[in-house]
């Protein structure tokens, strides 16, 4: 079996998740005041009018929409649409904030085997979802072989099981 066959790309982690937007002053705004994240400084070398920012181990790209008029505007919130997810360390606290800041959202739960996730789901100011969840909790649990593991603590080199392999040795006696 080859070296990092259950990765072969040999990925690490998550960077960035670049978003487009429509004003990238307003994106900066929701993603620090609502999400936590910091400006940090991004290459003078991207001509194009833009922000990095970062948090909670990732970066969000954002990137001004060359034809912002021709971006879909804000639907309903549908918690099977496209989204990013954070986790947090009480539902109670994002519940109450998000009520303070006038987000609107919608509550969600999952429910396997006796345990519940809580997963709250909003849009940002273009309409990119956000989801909000206790989601470790929930085991990740390989589909083969393996053993549960709470999200926060599975690295994917421990999740693929490695095939035992046949050694042969020699032994020479005097």
């Amino acid at each position: 079996m080859k070296e990092n066959a259950g990765n072969p790309l040999h990925l690490t982690s998550l960077n960035h998740v670049s978003v487009l937007c429509r004003s990238v002053d307003e994106s900066m705004n929701f993603y620090q005041k609502v999400l936590g994240f910091i400006p940090i400084r991004r290459p003078e070398s991207l001509n194009f009018e833009g922000a990095w920012l970062f948090g909670h181990g990732i970066g969000i790209h954002l990137l001004c929409a060359p034809e912002p008029e021709k971006l879909p505007k804000k639907t309903a919130i549908n918690p099977k649409d496209n989204h990013i997810s954070f986790q947090c360390e009480s539902m109670g606290v994002v519940e109450k904030q998000l009520e303070e800041m006038g987000i609107e959202y919608v509550r969600a739960l999952v429910e396997e085997g006796g345990i519940q996730v809580d997963q709250l789901f909003f849009h940002d100011p273009d309409g990119f979802m956000i989801e909000i969840c206790n989601c470790d909790s929930l085991p990740v649990v390989p589909l083969v072989g393996g053993m549960a593991r709470s999200c926060s603590r599975v690295k994917l080199h421990q999740m693929v099981q490695p095939q035992p392999q046949t050694q042969i040795h020699q032994v020479v006696y005097p």
